[in-house]
């Protein structure tokens, strides 16, 4: 079974209430076996426009990712990033 991967990306306004968002999604995480490969790290823009936060997340497979994101554990996390964060969040099935 092919993986799945979370690419978020994010401009956060609050980075403080950030932090709840953060702390909040980490059970559904943890649920859902997520790994992060990639989380804010330094960025180098080749072409487009970039956001400031890039986060690339593996799960055990394209479904496990959907699942998380649409979990009542990640929807109250889901929730805080709406109000402090603007973002754009796809699923990606890996080969």
């Amino acid at each position: 079974m092919a993986k799945g991967y979370w690419i978020a990306r994010v401009d956060v306004h609050d980075a403080e209430r950030y932090k709840d968002y953060v702390a909040a999604a980490k059970p559904a995480f943890e649920k859902y076996g997520a790994n992060f490969l990639a989380r804010g790290g330094a960025l180098t823009v080749l072409e487009g426009t970039a956001r400031g936060r890039n986060v690339v997340i593996e799960f055990p497979s394209a479904q496990a990712a959907v699942d998380c994101y649409n979990s009542p554990e990640y929807q109250i996390a889901a929730k805080i990033r709406q109000e402090v964060a603007n973002a754009e969040m796809i699923v990606i099935e890996g080969v």
